[in-house]
């Protein structure tokens, strides 16, 4: 009995000397959840000794002083050149990224990104709600693909409705009004409104707004299989384009690669009184001396707005990048409130960024807040890889029917078919 005494007790102070000696820890949580600093902590990976950024092209400008307040925050240093955006950018990092030599962070239009994440160029970003709460929903949305985000929204652009204040005072606030106006100013070589309607990016506000769409979206997800560009929205949509062209007002040498030099060059010689055109314009005609005023477009005959496509330039963290949590830190860096503002102060470019929309900034200019008013009614240009072959059969279709060579059902029946064959073609189904 005594040596049994002795053997648990024995055992009795191994297991107190062993509990004694196990690392101090805090009482877990009783609701099994770690806080933020946990997982933040987490998540954190070794600070990089640099980051290298890719901008487009005359845009560092606003860049800059973006970085230098990063690098003041987190003692990392960042890199950066200018590429072309719409071309260059995702070609040189299909070259280098795989050879080491690609960025860390990217800027690219929405509408690439469901073909840079199926080549697997850019990746996943894992960020809080109260940063993307900043942003627009469309915005936002624009950077999603497959219901994942890939992207922070840095700066937001679609066509609105300019116009000459010498020859037309006031914008008019609806379709059927403009058309009346434009009945009285087309004459003697002058205009009074055109638009790019053979050219599907502008066209869209119209088909768009009469009720057609490109892909139908279910559960926040583009259906490639139900296309609805010859539905009985759409065709309205065509044929209301076809009665600009065919009543003489809009001139002949619009249609085509070399019709918006033409509308320009009318806008800023004086001759023409309005156009669709988006804030790329802006310049040009301050420019030519211009006297402009802008709004958002005018409603269709419907009572609808105008669905024009929404253009979203993002950040992106790249696939190749060896500090994917650093890179995410810069994207949400570059597009907070303080650099948004820089941004559009600087370029001139409109952040979708709420508070900067809200802000004096852009409602005072009045450019900028036609601009974000516009797009409110705005939808994203569709950024799966399939849009690809939308864009060339669209256009076909629509100078077809600007040149009254076809009937508008019959031309937009003959686009859905050639998309979708297109389609089954060269994007087979997974």
């Amino acid at each position: 009995m005594k040596k049994l005494f002795t053997l648990v007790t024995m055992m009795i102070m191994v297991v107190g000397l062993l509990a004694a000696c196990g690392p101090d820890r805090e009482e877990p949580a009783k609701s099994g959840k770690t806080n933020d600093k946990e997982k933040e902590t987490a998540t954190e990976e070794a600070k990089p000794e640099k980051l290298v950024v890719w901008e487009d092209v005359d845009k560092s400008v606003a860049l800059k002083p973006a970085i230098e307040s990063f690098e003041k925050e987190y003692g990392i240093k960042v890199e950066f050149k200018e590429l072309n955006m719409a071309d260059k950018m995702r070609d040189q990092l299909r070259l280098d990224g795989p050879s080491g030599n690609g960025a860390d962070v990217v800027t690219l239009p929405h509408d690439q990104i469901g073909q840079v994440v199926t080549e697997a160029l850019i990746q996943e970003l894992k960020v809080d709600d109260s940063v993307l709460n900043t942003f627009t929903d469309a915005s936002i949305k624009a950077q999603k693909y497959d219901g994942k985000l890939y992207g922070l929204p840095k700066a937001t652009e679609t066509p609105v409705f300019i116009y000459n204040k010498k020859l037309m005072p006031e914008a008019p606030a609806t379709m059927d009004d403009l058309y009346a106006k434009a009945k009285e100013l087309t004459k003697d070589k002058q205009y009074g409104f055109i638009a790019k309607w053979d050219d599907f990016y502008f066209a869209h506000g119209v088909i768009g707004g009469m009720g057609g769409y490109v892909f139908k979206e279910t559960d926040g997800a583009l259906d490639r299989d139900d296309v609805g560009l010859n539905n009985d929205g759409a065709v309205e949509g065509a044929a209301y384009i076809q009665k600009w062209y065919s009543e003489g007002l809009f001139p002949k040498g619009i249609i085509g690669d070399s019709g918006g030099a033409t509308r320009d060059g009318l806008f800023n010689e004086g001759k023409l009184a309005s156009v669709m055109n988006g804030p790329w314009a802006f310049q040009s005609m301050k420019d030519a001396g211009i006297d402009f005023g802008v709004t958002a477009m005018p409603t269709l005959p419907n009572g609808e707005h105008m669905k024009t496509f929404m253009g979203v330039k993002g950040w992106h963290v790249t696939a190749f990048t060896k500090s994917p949590y650093w890179s995410t830190k810069l994207v949400e860096w570059l597009t907070n409130e303080e650099n948004a503002k820089i941004r559009f102060e600087t370029t001139k470019e409109i952040p979708p960024v709420k508070t900067v929309i809200e802000d004096p900034i852009i409602t005072s200019d009045e450019g900028a807040k036609a601009v974000a008013e516009q797009s409110q009614y705005a939808v994203p240009m569709p950024n799966i890889p399939e849009m690809g072959e939308v864009w060339d059969p669209a256009k076909i279709a629509l100078e077809t029917i600007a040149t009254g060579k076809a009937d508008p059902k019959e031309a937009m029946d003959n686009a859905v078919k050639t998309i979708k064959t297109n389609i089954e073609t060269n994007h087979p189904a997974k």
